[in-house]
This record gives C-alpha cells, structure tokens and sequence, in this order.
C-alpha cells in the first residue's frame, strides 16, 4: 500500500496542473455522437451527463476551439439567445473554454457558440434540462411514496434533515465538515481553528471532509471528499488539493421491502478506507436495494448523482462503482445498460442481474412445496439435493415444517420478494400504511404491490385485459418454467427414479399472478421478457462491461448450513455472459470469496490508471486488456490474508479440477440441473419435441406416454437462444425522455416492427 500512497501523492499533484482532466465520456468505445457537438471550427461537450440528459437547471460545458485563427478572446456563447460567454474559463494551452451553464428551463434549451475573426463560425446544441426531483428514464415516479428525511441524520450527533416537500421528498442541500482525529474517529469539525487532534491523511494533508447531503431523484445523495475549509471553495476549476481525481460509488445490497419509499439505509461515504487515499465517495438511499429493489432507478439515481459531483468539483479521472450482493446488481447492471457511468467496478458475493436472480428462488419455492407438502418424505436427502442442485440441503423438519439449508432460505427467506402481499415497509412508515397496500379481492384489489416486478412496472408494463379494471400495479411478469425438465441432470446421474422424475415434473406446477401454487405451469408475458432484455434488466455484458475492467468476487453460501443466496455459480454465470456477448472474458477476474476488499480496490486503481494513461490508438476494449496488471488474475484465498502462501492462482471454473475447488465447492441450481447453460439468462426457452437420446436411461412405453402428456408442447431446447431474447439497448430510457426509448410490442408494431425475433 506504501507504494499506492506514494504513487498518489505524484498524481494528485500532476493532475492538479490541469483543472479538468480530458477523455471523459458518458459513452462506450466510439459512441461519442451523443456528448459532442460542433463544426469544423468549434467541439462541445457536456461534461457532466449527456445533453439530453440534464437535470437540475445546470450542467458543466466545454468549448474546444478547432480553428487557429479563431482566438478564445473572440468566441461568444449563448444560451437560449443571452450571453453566457462570462461563465466560461479560457484554457489558452488546450483551446478550450469551460464553464457551468446555470439557469435552464425545463425541457429543451440552445446552446450557441460563435467567433468573429477570420470569417465565422457557429455551432450549437440542444441541452434537454429535467427536474432534480426526476424522473428522466426510469417512467413515471411510484406511488405511494413515503418520505424519510424527517429521521434521516447526515452524521452522527448532528440535527435530521428535517420534514421534506411532498410528494418529492426535497430538502435544501446541507454541507458540513467532519474530521479524522488522531484516535482514529471521525468527529464533526467545529468553526473557529483546526482541532489539535486532526489527523493527516495517507496521502498527506489534514484529514478533513467536506459532506455534503441532499436530495435527487427523490433519494437522499451524500458525498464525500476531502477539503479544509479554509482553503478555497471548490469547484471544476479549483478541486480539493486532497482529492486524487478518483470517484468511488458503493452500492448497497438487500432487495425484500425495497419499495414506496425513499429509505434510511445508505452506504457511508464518511468511508476511512477510500477517504484515506484521496478518493471522493457517493453514495444515495435508492442506490441501496433494501430501499429501492430496482436497478432502473438506481442506475438514473447514480446518473443524477455523479452529474451532481461533476459540476460541483470537477470530472473524475475515473469511476469505481461497488456493492456485494444488491449492490453486484447495481454495478453490473449500470455498469453495462449505461457505459461510462463507471470506467470499473469490483463486486462482492456477486450476482448477474435482478430479473434473472428471481429464477432460482421462483423454482425453490415450486420445490419446497414438493418435498414439504405434495411429496413429503418421498425423495431423500440425497435426492433432494441432485434435483435442487445445492449443496446444502437436510432432512424434513417436522416442527418447522421445512427442508433447512438452501431450499428453505431460497423458497421462504429470499422468494418474498415475488409475491406482492408478503414485504411492505408500512410496519415503519406510516406514510405507506396498509389501506394502501394490496390485498386480493374483494378487499383492496387497487392497492399498491410489493414485489420485484410491480416495482418495475414501468419497463414489463400492465396486464392487458386485468381482472380488476383500472388498476395500474398489476405488473406483467418475465417468469416461465413451461418446458423446464426439473430434475434431468439427477435423472441421467441415476441419482433418481425415471418414475420419480415424471412424477415431479409432473406435479410441479407454476404460479398465479399473485405468487400463488397453482396446477399449471407459469407462463411469460411476451413483451415483458422482451423488455427486460432490451432494457438490460438480464444482464447482456456487450454494453458497457465490454470495455470495462471487472473484478468478481464470488459469494460463500454454497456449503452455509442454513443456506444462502449468495452462492458461487452466479459469478460463472456472469462471465459466461461475457463470452457469449464479447468472445472472451479478457477484462474480467473472478475472485474467491475470501479476497481481501481494499486488495481489489488498490488493484482496480493500479488498472484504471494505466488505462488512461494509454495513448495509444486502440478500443477501450483493447486498452482495457492490454493493461490488465499481472497480479489481476483469476484466484482463491485460503483465508483472506493476502499473505505469501494465501493466493491460489488458477482458473476459477464451475466444477473443473483445483485446489479452489476443493477447498470452495461450487453449487447448482434447479435452472443448471434442469440443462439450463451457464449464463442462465434464458426466461423462456424455446421448446423442442422429445428427443430421447437426451436421457443416459431408458424409459418403457408407458414412461414415454407419461413424459408425451407431461409435456405436451416439447421441452426446453437449452442449443437456442430464448424466446424474446434480444441484445440490450445502452442507454435505454422507459420516459420521460424520448432518446432511446423502449416501446411496448404494440408500440413497436405501431412504429413498424413487426417482432418476429422468436
């Protein structure tokens, strides 16, 4: 680390030569069309988000001068026909002039520049300004909606936030100062002089914090970064001495409950870890899924707030985004459906995508109910576990009624989140009480639902034709398990019976719209499976984490006695994703679960800074790659201590020969069990007729009729893509902005698609 601190302490004050660092792009590897603007003589670019794009009345703006014989001194800037030029800072070495543009109106506005010398030149650019409060993709805001920042406190000992405006739960912005006392806590820092007892930073200077809280996008945002009050105010031209130009975005995990309100839970961005190095920290309340289960919304939630920290102190050199568990979803997620947001991003007990992690969880609880109640003391043990695919799997219970282990925690812990009576924040907020919440006909069936898919509504849409005429909460689902042999891998293995086999599939059964166990198989809504793949909410991996450094960690809950989501295929899942979408994984490193955190982040820095330092004429992708450290390879470690010995280097695989393996046993899923590939990202596959040469036994003819009529319409044909499976759309937006926006399938035919792509 001796070595980290000393190389920032160099670049902190080599960057601090430049007021705004170049090559910053809310874009992939040659998409730039959206962020630059100009002619021949003049380029603009909005530095602070993309110019359709823009909330809060300002964004940071640049103004390169192409034309020699166009001097700085000459160019006039207008916005919406008033001069603006006096905004600007002239950078004669560059030929750029940069400036904060204040004062839009809602919707469209002009940007002009122009210069009268050697003849004239113009160029301009439409800068589309929306409210602070949101929304700009994410849809239509969500009620009902419960404010939180009567309780919430910025720090500790200092006053609440205070009572908010309705029904966007603003609050003035408030910046105080706390410090890192050589006791090593943090303290608020009083007025007047300096504490004796600050503490000096790893970098150098006084260990003092600006924080800054607030709200946008309906969220509480915070950042965090170093600055002593008594030096200049910052600002893009004069950025904290201590800042080492790097913005650190954690993500915050959870999911069940992460609706209708704004949420307390935040990750701290007062954080000794990164504040120690120079690093600057963001973070909000609904980029932390126990507040906001919507990756959607959390990605224009982290959009907003980095447009926020752009403006107020300058563009990163990079940005970092990080989470475990929910937050793996969010920095995956944004990370591909929105290149640029962040250069890299390092996760923890990793997952792919939302939508695709209700899969296992779906088909847990379809289990549960087979070996608790439709098929109690049946299967053994044994059995149980090659059907399920975990590891961890006990006898029955017979007080708990439950099977203890993974089939427990993934049926009656995690799968809540999918039906939409069981989680409900109303037990704390009053605000969102139960005469707002669901419940079946007769009694509310206009009532708010709390589950993953009504909390997206925007992008899977309204079930046309509902039961309940004028209801807007009756979200169309992307779940299927029509074709899906459960079990076929424990078949083949002789683990179970051909007859016990037909006879779970058999009786398995699916789910009503409210979650229930119903005799029928689930079946998909078209456009909502289409949605989700064309917005990014199953991960795709050839948007933005093509060309963006990636360290995995894998998660621990394969061998946990009482289960745990967070097992370790799902970070195979994502790098399968990566091949299928990119050809190799070249730019990703999978981790065991014990890797140290601020090992990855000092790695992650080492990698991002040499990729930005590459001159070279290369793709993103390709300097991604080529400056991929040596120490950044795929690994485990015995006990997370980083010491010589600790590191196994090799291969991370599913179920391949090493001493990872050994030591971490991977675990399956019913989908991986059921012949579903590795990227598992198939909602609904394609069926195909009953080909016996798929199973390693043999059936009698009655076996044969049995299996015809259990599955009338063929099984899954796991070689094809899925049913509605499409490349997701970067940038994809479900309203208000029109750019990129995703339509409907009944929109789309309007607009003259005529869907044919299953």
């Amino acid at each position: 680390m001796n070595c980290l601190r000393n190389f920032l302490r160099v670049l902190a004050c080599t960057l601090l030569v430049s007021a705004l660092p170049s090559g910053f792009a809310y874009a992939g590897d040659n998409d730039d069309g959206d962020r630059h603007h100009g002619d021949h003589a003049f380029k603009i670019d909005v530095l602070s988000s993309r110019p359709y794009m823009v909330s809060g009345g300002d964004a940071l703006v640049r103004v390169t001068v192409k034309k020699k014989d166009v001097s700085l001194g000459s160019v006039r800037i207008e916005l919406n026909g008033a001069n603006i030029t006096g905004a600007f800072r002239a950078d004669a070495g560059a030929r750029t002039l940069t400036g904060v543009v204040t004062g839009l109106r809602l919707g469209e506005n002009e940007l002009s520049v122009d210069a009268k010398g050697k003849g004239r030149a113009d160029a301009d650019i439409t800068l589309t300004n929306y409210p602070i409060q949101g929304p700009i993709i994410s849809g239509p805001h969500e009620f009902p909606f419960a404010c939180t920042t009567a309780s919430f406190v910025p720090f500790t000992g200092t006053p609440a936030l205070g009572p908010s405006s309705e029904p966007n739960c603003s609050v003035a912005t408030r910046v105080q100062y706390v410090y890192r006392s050589t006791a090593g806590t943090f303290k608020s820092l009083p007025a007047g002089p300096l504490p004796t007892d600050v503490a000096t930073t790893a970098t150098g200077v006084p260990y003092i914090v600006r924080l800054e809280t607030g709200t946008i996008n309906r969220a509480i945002y915070q950042t965090a970064i170093l600055h002593n009050p008594n030096d200049a105010a910052p600002s893009p031209f004069s950025p904290p001495a201590g800042w080492n130009k790097r913005l650190v975005f954690p993500l915050g995990g959870g999911c069940i409950g992460g609706w209708y309100f704004q949420g307390s839970d935040i990750e701290s961005v007062v954080n000794h870890s990164y504040l120690n190095l120079g690093y600057a920290v963001a973070a909000s309340t609904l980029t932390t899924f126990g507040n906001n289960c919507n990756d959607l919304l959390s990605s224009e939630t982290v959009i907003m707030v980095k447009e926020r920290f752009v403006e107020s102190y300058g563009v990163p050199l990079f940005t970092i985004g990080t989470g475990g568990s929910g937050g793996a979803y969010q920095s995956n997620q944004t990370g591909d459906n929105y290149p640029g947001t962040f250069d890299g991003i390092v996760t923890t007990s990793s997952f792919p995508d939302v939508t695709t992690g209700m899969l296992p969880m779906g088909n847990s609880r379809l289990l549960d109910i087979l070996f608790t109640q439709t098929r109690l003391g049946v299967f053994s043990v044994a059995q149980m576990k090659a059907i399920s695919g975990y590891l961890s799997v006990a006898a029955y219970d017979p007080v708990a009624k439950t099977i203890p282990g993974m089939i427990n925690h993934m049926s009656n812990v995690r799968a809540p989140r999918m039906d939409p009576r069981d989680t409900f924040p109303d037990q704390i907020l009053p605000g969102v009480g139960p005469q707002f919440r669901y419940v079946p006909a007769p009694t509310n069936p206009f009532g708010a639902r709390g589950d993953v898919y009504d909390h997206t509504v925007n992008v899977y849409g309204v079930i046309p034709n509902t039961p309940f005429p004028g209801s807007a909460k009756f979200a169309q689902r992307p779940l299927d398990n029509v074709g899906l042999q459960y079990g076929l891998k424990a078949v083949n293995d002789g683990v179970i019976t051909v007859d016990q086999f037909l006879d779970v599939n058999e009786v398995i059964g699916g789910f009503d719209i409210d979650f229930n166990h119903v005799a029928n198989r689930t079946v998909h809504y078209r456009d909502a499976t289409k949605r989700a793949y064309q917005g990014g909410r199953i991960l795709n991996g050839g948007g933005g984490l093509r060309s963006m450094a990636i360290i995995t960690r894998m998660g621990a809950g394969d061998l946990n006695v009482n289960g745990d989501v967070h097992v370790r295929y799902h970070a195979q899942a994502i790098r399968q994703r990566l091949i299928n979408a990119n050809g190799n994984a070249d730019n990703q490193a999978i981790y065991g679960n014990l890797a140290p955190m601020a090992m990855m982040i000092e790695q992650m820095d080492r990698w991002l800074t040499a990729v930005k330092a590459d001159g070279s004429d290369r793709s993103l992708r390709e300097k991604v790659i080529a400056n991929r450290p040596a120490d950044v390879v795929d690994a485990c470690w015995k006990t997370g201590s980083n010491l010589p010995g600790d590191k196994i280097s090799e291969p991370q695989t599913l179920d391949g020969p090493g001493e990872c393996n050994k030591r971490f046993p991977v675990g399956l899923s019913p989908e991986l069990v059921a012949g579903s590939p590795l990227s598992v990202d198939i909602i609904k596959c394609q069926l195909k007729a009953i080909d016996m040469n798929d199973y390693k036994v043999s059936f009698n003819p009655q076996q044969r009729a049995k299996l015809a009529a259990t599955f009338p319409n063929g099984v899954c044909d796991w070689s094809k893509k899925g049913v509605k499976q499409v490349k997701s759309k970067p940038w994809a937006s479900y309203g208000p902005s029109p750019v990129n926006q995703v339509f409907d399938i009944q929109d789309r035919r309007r607009h003259g698609d005529d869907d044919d792509d299953d």
